[in-house]
Order: structure tokens, then C-alpha cells, then sequence
């Protein structure tokens, strides 16, 4: 979760809402805090009572006055069940029909090194062609990964073993004329929150670096059936936010002096440095956009109940989404096509087709935030070059603004605390490596 969070409290606030209604002109003092964290049952020493003050009064009690505009009928029931439809819109049946080339015409490079930056539609090619093996892709891509993973701490665990085993297993299948699809025998990564038994599940985190999960996501499932190969489980900011990890800082390989941004930082990271065709990366607060803004990759944050979210750590269950990061947007598509649709184990995932074909082009308006495009920011002018791009292609583009949603951050965290309350509790969110006013400790309690 990458945008900033200066809200805090999901335990207390409860408290401090009925606090604040009584006293609304008053800021909460250190009294008030520490008799709160009384009744919710936490042990908060004085320093990070002194960090949860500022948030609670110059954000959290302000927030809340925003909240209280809001006139919500008796008859109007909780979101029990999200499914984003807009009213009266009844989405496409049927199953999938996704077309897409693959560019037959390419070859390997002159200089071996730079199959690091082909799609995966042209090495889909190349393996098809038998200009090289999937063992080879598999070694070429691991020996990269061990390569600059010490200057991008991208990596969190080599899954060398498997990995050859899968690509073996491919180039046996391809060679027999078993095709699965374009992913067959392209390496890729995933992000170190989702689960693969025999490896290391450690949500970016310091308490849970050993954790091991005997079962396995939904999305590495897909994939494996789609015989594509994971040579690597890539780092997190830890629990899911930013870019910092138990290991260090994911950097830019474009500027390694600074951060990759994230949370899904090795992710966008590796695929950016052509450590590995395509990752996987999750998002609950801008995870997936982020680090792709940073580090100049396509990632594609699918709408909410598409992917199935079993066997992923859980932050907000009903913000969380998984999508791929990739190197174009056909790319992201292949992967899509793989992971979408229900597993009946994310009872929130819906069975909707992809239509898709390669090469076709639509008329289409293209929607924008014109305020966000508008806003002075480090990636301003490369954002206004892609409407240059678009609008010169011939499509139509529609400024829109964007109503405020105050209540989101609130959900967010409140759901978040409650999936580490043991954490809290425990008093281990002290082992987190960031101890800072607008991180998850602080947040958490």
C-alpha cells in the first residue's frame, strides 16, 4: 500500500468516535489515548502514544466530522457482498475470447543479454520456434536474478528447484506438440505474499521471514497449469506497504540511489530490470500503479472480483486485488487471461469473459482524471505523453472527475488491524523494520 496514511487506529476508534462526538472542539490528550488502549486491551508504551497524538487530532478527528455529513437511511444495509456493477448494467456471459499474435518473425538478439527486455509474446515465439529451451530461459533469467538482486533487493527466495523442474517439464510437452498456452515455459515472479508450499511465505516482514504455507495461491495454481515457471519470490514493502522490507529498500533500477516504490516493489522492480519477463503483484491502495508509475513498467490493478485472492495475505478483504506486471499491455492481458475467474475459494470472484483480439483497434473514449493529469508531480510530463499518444491515434478522450471518498482510508485500516490484531497484541509489530509515525505499528494500534 503505497499512498500515504496519516489516519490511524482501528482498535481505538470506537472509542475516540464517541470521544470526539462529546468533545468535538477539544484535541484528545495522552490520558484519553492511554485510557483507550486500557479498555481495548493494548499495552502502548509513552512514546508510541506520542506518535499516535498528531494523526488522531490533525487527521483521524477531522475525518470522522467529514464522515458524519454523510445521511445513510435505516434501510440502507452494509456491503456485504461487493460487486462492482454499475446500476442496471448486466455484464457479458459466455466464456473467454481472447486472440493474441505472437510475432513470428522475431529471433534471438545478436547479444544474448538482451533477451532480458523481449516480451513474452516474442520468447512465446522463440520457444515455439525452437530457437531455445524453456531450461535455458529458466537458467538464462535465474543467473540475472542473482546477478543484481544485491544492488535492487528485489528478491526475497529463489525457487531454482521447481523452476527447473517446471521448465523441464515444458520443453517436454512443447517438443511432444502439448501447447498451453503463451505462458508455457516463460519464467516469471511473484510477489512474496502468496503462498507456495516448500518456500518461504514471509509477507515482507521480520515476524513471519520463516513462515512456510503447506498450500498454494489460486493465481500460482493457474499459472502452473498453464505451464508457466516462478523462478523467484519477489520482495514487499513489509505487510504491504512501500517499498522497505526486512531485507533493505527495493530500488529503481533506473536510479538505484532511490526506492522502487510499492508495495509490489520487487515485482515491478525485476520486470523493469528484465530479471523476469512478467511478475504478479497485488494491490489495495495503489500497490500495483505505483511502482509501475516508478519504475516504468505496465501494471494492470484488475477490478475488484476478478482474480481470486486464496491463498494471499490478506490486508483489506474487501480492497485487496492481484494483477501482472509486464513490459506491454498484450503481455499483462496473457497473464490476465490465466488467473481471472472463480476458484470457489474468493466467494467474491466473478465469472466474467475477456474479449480480446490482437491487433483489432476499437473506436474508444478513454477516461481520465483530469485533476490527477493536472496535478504537479515527478511523473507529470510522461503521464501527459501518453494522452499526446492516445489522442494522435485517433481516441477519444473524456476528462472526468473523481468523487472524494473519504470513508476508504478508514475501511482500509480498520480491516488491516484487524488481520494483524495478533500482531499488535503480541507486541511483535515492534520488529517491524519501519518505526515511524506514518507506518503500519502506528497504524495498527
Amino acid at each position: 500500500m503505497q499512498k500515504t496514511i496519516l489516519y490511524t487506529l482501528a482498535g481505538l476508534s470506537l472509542f475516540l468516535l464517541g470521544a470526539f462526538s462529546a468533545w468535538q472542539s477539544q484535541d484528545v490528550t495522552r490520558d484519553e489515548v492511554a485510557a483507550a488502549a486500557k479498555v481495548a486491551g493494548l499495552s502502548m508504551t509513552s512514546a508510541e502514544i506520542d506518535s499516535l497524538l498528531p494523526a488522531i487530532n490533525e487527521e483521524l478527528l477531522p475525518a470522522y466530522a467529514e464522515l458524519y455529513q454523510a445521511q445513510i437511511p435505516n434501510h440502507t444495509a452494509p456491503a456485504w457482498g461487493f460487486i462492482p456493477y454499475p446500476t442496471g448494467y448486466t455484464p457479458p456471459q459466455g466464456p473467454d475470447r481472447v486472440r493474441i499474435d505472437l510475432p513470428w518473425d522475431t529471433d534471438l538478439p545478436a547479444d544474448r543479454h538482451d533477451l532480458a527486455y523481449y516480451s513474452v509474446r516474442e520468447l512465446a515465439a522463440l520457444l515455439r520456434k525452437g530457437k531455445i529451451t524453456s531450461v535455458e530461459l529458466t537458467q538464462f533469467f535465474l543467473e540475472r536474478l542473482r546477478t543484481y538482486d544485491p544492488q535492487l533487493y528485489c528478491v526475497i527466495s529463489l525457487t531454482e528447484e521447481r523452476a527447473l523442474q517446471a521448465a523441464a517439464q515444458a520443453d517436454a510437452e512443447l517438443q511432444m506438440g502439448v501447447d498451453r498456452g503463451i505462458l508455457h515455459g516463460i519464467p516469471y515472479g511473484a510477489k512474496d505474499l502468496l503462498a507456495v508450499p516448500g518456500y518461504r511465505t514471509s509477507w515482507g516482514a521480520a515476524p513471519y521471514r520463516d513462515q512456510k504455507l503447506d498450500y498454494t495461491a489460486t493465481v500460482i495454481e493457474k499459472l502452473d497449469a498453464a505451464g508457466a515457471v516462478l523462478v523467484a519470490k519477489l520482495s514487499l514493502g513489509a505487510l504491504a506497504w512501500g517499498d522497505v522490507w526486512y531485507g533493505g529498500m527495493t530500488r529503481n533500477p533506473w536510479n538505484t540511489q532511490t526506492g522502487s516504490s510499492g508495495s509490489s516493489a520487487g515485482s515491478a522492480s525485476a520486470v523493469a530490470a528484465g530479471l523476469v519477463p512478467f511478475a504478479l503483484g497485488t494491490e489495495t491502495l495503489g500497490s500495483i500503479v505505483s511502482p509501475s508509475t516508478v519504475c516504468g513498467t505496465t501494471g494492470l490493478r484488475p477490478t475488484f472480483g476478478r482474480v481470486s485472492r486464496h491463498g494471499a495475505m490478506a490486508l483489506s478483504w474487501t480492497m485487496d486485488k492481484i494483477g501482472p506486471i509486464t513490459r506491454s499491455a498484450e503481455d499483462a492481458l496473457a497473464v490476465l487471461q490465466i488467473i481471472d475467474g472463480p476458484d470457489c475459494l474468493d466467494h467474491t470472484v466473478q465469472d466474467i469473459p475477456l474479449h480480446y483480439e490482437s491487433g483489432q483497434k476499437k473506436k474508444l473514449r478513454i477516461g481520465y482524471d483530469k485533476s490527477a493529469f493536472e496535478r504537479e508531480r515527478a511523473q507529470q510530463a510522461a503521464d501527459q505523453a501518453v494522452l499526446t499518444v492516445l489522442e494522435a491515434q485517433g481516441y477519444e478522450l473524456v476528462p472526468i472527475e473523481l468523487p472524494a471518498f473519504p470513508a476508504i482510508n478508514h475501511i482500509l485500516i480498520v480491516e488491516a488491524a484487524a488481520a494483524f490484531d495478533e500482531l499488535t497484541r503480541s507486541n511483535r509489530d515492534d520488529e517491524l523494520t519501519r518505526q515511524v509515525k506514518n507506518a503500519w505499528p502506528n497504524v495498527f494500534r
